[in-house]
Formats: C-alpha cells, structure tokens, sequence
C-alpha cells in the first residue's frame, strides 16, 4: 500500500495553510483527505485476498487540485450541490442570481464552490477530521452568512463517516454533497461496466435536454434506472432511452425509499473482479449516479489515465433544482436552524 506523501499537499494558498490528513483504523483502511476543497483524496481498502488498493480517483499533489479544472474529484460541493435551473431562485420575494457554469444552469456552488476554498482544520486524530468553512453573505450570489462543518470518521467496522453540520443568519438555501469517483478494482483500472449496482429507490426524477429535473417523479419499472435488484452497471448504460441520451450515460436522481433525516441504506456495488463492496447510507433523500461521462484523458495518480466510465459517483443529497421545485424535498435553511446530513460508506469483500 503506498499511500501518498503528506509533503505533497503542503502549500499556502490564498494565505492559508494547505495540508493532507491521514486517517487509519485498526483494520488497516486508510482515508486520505486535504483541508482544500474538504477533498478525499485517497481510500485504501483491501480486495478478497487482503490486497489494499486505493479505490478513489484523484491526484498526487495539490498543485493538480488547485490549477486544474477538476471534475470536482473527491471534493465537498457547496453551497447548493447539484444544478439549479438558470442559475435563478425566488426566496423571500427575493430573486437571487447565481453564475452559470454548467450550460445554462448553476452547477455544484459555481465558479468557485466548497471544492475551490481552504477549510479551517478544528480538531484532527488518528480516525476523525473536523473542518470548518464561513462562506460569507453573497459569495456566488447565496444569500447569508452560512457556517460549515464537516467531519470525516473512519471506524473500526470499516466505515468512512461524513457528517455535515451548517446554521446560517438569514435564509438561504443549502444541499451539501460528497462527489468521490469510486472503482471497486483501483483507481485508473479501467470500466466499471461490471461493478453491480443496488439502488434503494423506487422513482426518479427524469430530466430536460440540459439535466435540470422536470418535476415529475416517474417508477425505475421497466426502465434503464431500475436497480432494485442487482444489475451491472454497464448492462443497460448504452440503451436508446432518451434520458441516458441526455446525460450521455447515468446522471440522474433516484428517490431513496427510507425517510429524510433518518439514516437508511442508499445503494450497494459489488465489484466481482475484487470481491469488493461498498454500502451507503444516507439521511438525504435524494442519490445522484453519475458514471463518469465526461471523463477523458484526464492525469490521475501516478501517471495513470482517467477516461470515460472509469468510476462511478453515488452523491448523496436533496434533489437536483429542488428550490425551483416546490414538491421536491426543501433545500431552504432557516435562521437560528440547522442542517445535518450524515453519509456512510461501509466497507467489505465477499
């Protein structure tokens, strides 16, 4: 296992301090997270024969993270994860403009989201990171002074935790969400068209041409999306269906069976060729697939290449343009409320 050099990641940027943390369990695992971006940069798990592999597409230095046009690897997206229509929302008679950085839409907090700031290190262990971002009234046009916790635990039953936390002093609104590229066999292995997915959701929410949701909640039967039952990923990605023409392959929204705010099973994947599995649990309601569709090319680790289907992303969060979509699950956060949202990833071979 050769887990990358925390010297690579040290750097000042924007005056502030830039380090790489390292999280170990009893097991072995090990999770590597930088306070740029919130970023988990590496996870070490071991296959069905106790081979540690990192599974978490990413890069060996900062710099990379920084000065490339990242597709948003293992970072925490903020203020409003996923796309907002238009970049446009009404609040309190209020109408808000946000840069538009993905088509016609705002995407993923805009030009500089969570995943382009320096987090403030609270606490740090040998198992747990606590980080802690002020994103001010205003930035990227969100209203409120919104205070940002999140913190990594890695236990001793193979689990890497992420619990977010935020309060703000004037309503706005707030979706938070990990964006990891996992593959099962290694980072930079190749497809993922094998991996077997289980997704705990009945519905999902169908999109327009530019990915924005169009407010219907339609049944995954008899259709590509229908993962209520194991089915390899790559099995149905290329079928003619209109919706994975639209996002040239799954990136989507399913509406996940368990309540919001209680903590339910999201998805599982098995990968066969590793016997690894990878369970998570969520509070959200909402989990976005995304299969890597527009990846090419791209310099990971140790000059190894990322291309097109070489991960997938389970994104757990609240539906995609939900302040635009009065019947979607609110995405509006309150004064002197807060916003809690745990996700779990689980570990294990078979």
């Amino acid at each position: 296992m050769k887990i990358i050099p925390e010297e690579n990641f040290k750097c000042t940027h924007n005056g502030k301090q830039v380090s790489l943390y390292t999280l170990r369990n009893k097991n072995g695992f090990v999770a590597q997270i930088t306070n740029y971006g919130a970023i988990i940069v590496s996870i070490f798990t071991p296959d069905r024969n106790g081979q540690f592999t990192d599974i978490v597409l990413g890069y060996d230095k900062i710099t990379d993270y920084i000065q490339k046009n990242s597709p948003y690897m293992g970072a925490i997206c903020g203020r409003c994860a996923n796309r907002i229509a238009g970049g446009k929302f009404i609040l309190d008679d209020i109408e808000y403009s946000l840069p538009v950085n993905n088509g016609p839409n705002h995407l993923h907090g805009g030009i500089t989201g969570f995943n382009k700031v320096v987090w403030d290190v609270i606490d740090f262990s040998r198992s747990a990171l606590k980080l802690k971002y002020l994103s001010r009234d205003g930035e990227e046009g969100y209203p409120g002074n919104l205070n940002v916790i999140v913190t990594y635990s890695l236990t001793d039953e193979n689990e890497l935790k992420i619990d977010f936390l935020a309060t703000t002093d004037k309503t706005t609104i707030v979706n938070l969400a990990g964006h990891s590229y996992f593959n099962l066999s290694g980072e930079g292995s190749g497809l993922i068209y094998d991996h077997e997915l289980l997704i705990n959701g009945l519905f999902y929410t169908p999109t327009d041409e530019t990915n924005i949701p169009t407010g219907e909640i339609l049944s995954v039967k008899g259709t590509p999306f229908d993962f209520t039952s194991p089915a390899k990923i790559g099995e149905r990605i290329n079928s003619d269906n209109q919706q994975l023409k639209y996002g040239a392959g799954y990136d989507h929204n399913w509406v996940l069976n368990h309540p919001c705010g209680k903590l339910g099973l999201a998805a599982v994947v098995y990968d066969p060729a590793s016997g690894r599995v990878l369970e998570v649990y969520t509070t959200q309601p909402g989990l976005q697939l995304y299969t890597a569709n527009y990846l090419k090319n791209e310099n990971g680790k140790e000059g190894k290449k990322y291309n097109y289907r070489e991960a997938f992303c389970l994104e757990t969060q609240h539906f995609p343009d939900s302040i635009n979509k009065p019947h979607f699950p609110t995405v509006i956060l309150n004064q002197y409320n807060e916003y809690k949202h745990s996700c779990v990833y689980k570990f294990s071979t078979k």
